[in-house]
């Protein structure tokens, strides 16, 4: 269903050098920056909204007033640009070509369908006068009619995957900026650092960046290149790879998860494993397993590995050292010049080795 108020990453969603390429729509709500361009099916952009980069449309792009694309406009379909849209570059449309009043276009464009030089008004002001003359004039059953059609969460049965951009959204080279939460679908490979009201993130995804909001959620076989900050709850699946620092008031981690930095929760760490997992080690063959380790047999045989280790550990210690030809001291040499103590033996500083 969509909501403009959740920061939606389709799956597949692939962010290049200076591109963001999308398996899917995508629609940038009003007021939002990007410093990418936008390769997506349909493309809708709100008003006062700043591309740096190309927009390329595998099928129609709407554009609305006061706009900025920062390159070529592509679209393999029909476009929509409003008043006072600019492009700094070529627009060009594979089908007919709807443009509003005091649009700038830096290189030129070019229609092979109608084109249509209009000022229309705002589509919310339309609604608002259509309605009000329904309702003037007395017909409830084609107003309720028209507002079925325009707010009913019924589909066409197509589940298109849709970027959505919230309103005030910013997209740098460093970072995805939003005030609202945050869903990252599977298979995307994303860079800058995530800061958002919350976070879930789904399989396989590449994040090169940390990640900091209220409640963070990982499902598995994700690689965050950066530490995770949480003011509330951090969820942790199985085969996750965290290359930095783990921060939150709570965190559920699986066993399998890697954190190559340190891990703080001042309400405690809880390490969970998955049903199959327990299932696993409830087997027949993993409990023989651990009653094997008590029993005197066991214990003969650690016993014994012991005793050769702390063997080993002697000699390697005695390795190395010198041996001494001379006796220790005058004592020692004036005692063997009188002939006293024949028969005793002279240690040398080397253990091990003797002299008559």
């Amino acid at each position: 269903m969509f909501d403009p108020q959740t920061l939606v990453v389709p799956d597949g969603t692939r962010m290049e050098e200076r591109t963001i390429v999308v398996d899917g729509g995508a629609i940038i709500g009003g007021s939002t920056s990007i410093e990418y361009g936008v390769i997506a099916d349909e493309i809708t952009i709100g008003e006062n909204v700043k591309i740096y980069g190309e927009v390329s449309a595998r099928s129609d792009v709407y554009i609305d007033r006061r706009s900025e694309i920062g390159g070529t406009v592509r679209a393999n379909g029909d476009a929509h640009l409003g008043e006072f849209t600019k492009i700094d570059g070529k627009l060009a449309v594979a089908g007919n070509l709807d443009i509003g009043d005091h649009v700038s276009i830096k290189d030129g464009f070019e229609a092979r369908g109608w084109i249509t030089i209009r000022n229309p008004i705002p589509l919310i002001i339309f609604l608002y006068l259509y309605l009000s003359e329904l309702i003037r004039s007395g017909k409830d059953e084609e107003v309720e009619r028209a507002l079925d059609d325009l707010f009913s969460d019924d589909s066409d049965g197509v589940d298109t995957p849709m970027m959505i951009l919230p309103a005030k959204s910013r997209i740098t080279l460093s970072a995805i900026e939003t005030g609202k939460p945050a869903h990252i679908g599977d298979d995307c490979r994303l860079q800058g650092n995530i800061r958002a009201e919350s976070v879930a993130m789904g399989s396989n995804i590449t994040l090169f960046g940390s990640i900091r909001a209220k409640d963070i959620t990982i499902r598995e076989n994700c690689i965050v290149h950066g530490n995770i900050d949480a003011s509330g709850n951090v969820s942790i699946g199985s085969g996750n790879h965290v290359l930095g620092d783990l921060r939150a008031q709570a965190i559920n981690i699986h066993r399998s998860a890697v954190v190559d930095g340190t891990m703080d929760a001042p309400r405690g760490i809880v390490v969970e494993e998955t049903v199959s997992e327990v299932e696993e080690a409830r087997k027949p063959e993993a409990v023989e397993k651990q009653k094997e380790v008590g029993t005197p047999e066991a214990e003969a045989k650690v016993g014994v590995k012991r005793a050769k280790d702390k063997k080993y550990a002697r000699s390697d210690r005695n390795r190395g050292r010198k041996q001494f030809t001379k006796p220790r001291s005058r004592r020692d040499k004036h005692s063997r010049a009188k002939g006293y103590g024949r028969g005793q033996r002279y240690y040398v500083r080397r253990r091990g080795t003797e002299r008559h």
